[in-house]
């Protein structure tokens, strides 16, 4: 079985996905994207979509049917991958709608970093909820993280601006590298959380 390519569709197709697409929409029409709503919404609807995916495998017994089937390591990889690009997704497709339909001033926006940055947040979310084993946790954790960051930065850490997520899109400052810089950041603690996840999750599904 093609777990991947099962879990993508699933994350894809959900009612979470259309509706955090709908809502990130609107926020970007009715505010745009240099507003606080926008910054707030992007790690709050990354994780809607399939951040808590094996938790309703898990709760529902599911899982004993499809482990099974394709493996642990499949399942595991299968699960973070389409958590983390249906959430970066999301805030991108947002994005290029509020592209087609903006001003001047929307072709600023850098689209990698924006996909980058949604995929981090959902696959810390999805993280979280593998962590706490609850789906409230994976909704809120990752906004509490962000938001803890923010004010790390804006209140002390001011020269640190690599810690300021909003800088992780829409970069201000000169970049070691430019954009790629970012990128690596991005990339690099995405994989970091990735080891994490498969850690975390491999205990939990241990004895299915």
């Amino acid at each position: 079985m093609n777990s991947f390519e099962t879990d993508i569709k699933r994350a894809f197709c959900s009612i979470n996905f259309l509706a955090g697409l709908l809502i990130e929409c609107i926020i970007l029409w009715r505010a745009g994207v240099k507003s606080e709503l926008f910054q707030i919404s992007v790690p709050v609807l990354a994780s809607l979509p399939y951040s808590t995916a094996w938790l309703g495998d898990y709760q529902s017994g599911y899982i004993k049917e499809y482990l099974p089937r394709c493996g642990r390591t499949s399942y595991i990889l299968g699960k973070f991958l389409a958590c983390g690009i249906s959430g970066g997704s999301l805030i991108t497709t947002a994005c290029l709608f509020r592209l087609m339909t903006g001003d001047g001033e929307d072709m600023e926006w850098k689209l990698l970093l924006i996909f980058l940055s949604g995929m981090l947040w959902a696959v810390v979310a999805a993280t979280l909820a593998a962590a706490a084993n609850s789906r409230y946790v994976a909704y809120g954790g990752a906004f509490v993280l962000f938001y803890m960051l923010v004010i790390l930065y804006q209140r002390y850490f001011k020269t640190l601006y690599c810690l300021y997520p909003v800088e992780w899109y829409a970069p201000e400052h000169t970049w070691v590298l430019g954009d790629t810089g970012v990128v690596l950041l991005l990339a690099g603690m995405i994989l970091l959380i990735g080891v994490l996840y498969y850690e975390i999750l491999g205990r939990c599904i241990k004895h299915v």
